[in-house]
C-alpha cells in the first residue's frame, strides 16, 4: 500500500503540474494576444512549479514509498521528517511564487525576505529528504 505521505507528495505534484502548464500556456499566449509583457514575471514561477513542484515532488513521493526499507520498525525512516520535508517544500514554493514576481515588479516593496525564507525552506527540504533517505540506500 502506498503511504499517505507519498500520496500527498504525488497528488500535490500533479497540482503543480497542472498549474505550471496553465502558466506556460498563459506565457505563450501573452505576445499573441497583445497582453502586457508584465506577465513574463511568472516565468521563474512557472519553471519552479514544473521542476520543483512537479518533478522534484513526484521523485520525493515515489522515493519515500519505493526505496528499500530502513528497518522493520521504521521502514521509511522518520515519518515526521518526511512531513517536514513536504511542508518545507510547499511553503518554499508558495513563498517563491509570491515573492519573485513582487520583487521583480517592485524591487523596493520589501518582499526580499520572502525569497530568502523560500530559499531556506527549499534548501532545508532538500537536506531533510537526503537525511531521511540516505540510510535506505544500501547494498543487499
Amino acid at each position: 500500500m502506498m503511504p499517505t505521505l507519498s500520496r500527498w507528495f504525488i497528488k500535490t505534484g500533479m497540482v503543480y503540474f497542472v498549474v505550471g502548464l496553465m502558466m506556460g500556456a498563459l506565457l505563450l499566449a501573452q505576445p499573441a494576444l497583445g497582453w502586457s509583457s508584465r506577465w513574463q514575471v511568472l516565468r521563474p514561477v512557472y519553471l519552479h512549479f514544473l521542476f520543483i513542484g512537479w518533478v522534484t515532488q513526484i521523485i520525493m513521493g515515489v522515493g519515500y514509498w519505493m526505496f528499500p526499507k530502513y528497518s522493520r520498525e521504521k521502514p521509511r525512516g522518520s515519518e515526521q521528517l518526511g512531513w517536514a520535508v513536504f511542508v518545507l517544500l510547499n511553503v518554499g514554493l508558495i513563498l517563491r511564487a509570491i515573492g519573485e514576481p513582487a520583487m521583480t515588479l517592485a524591487p523596493q516593496s520589501g518582499f526580499g525576505w520572502m525569497l530568502a525564507v523560500a530559499s531556506l525552506c527549499l534548501l532545508l527540504a532538500g537536506w531533510g529528504f537526503i537525511a531521511n533517505t540516505w540510510g535506505r540506500i544500501k547494498a543487499r
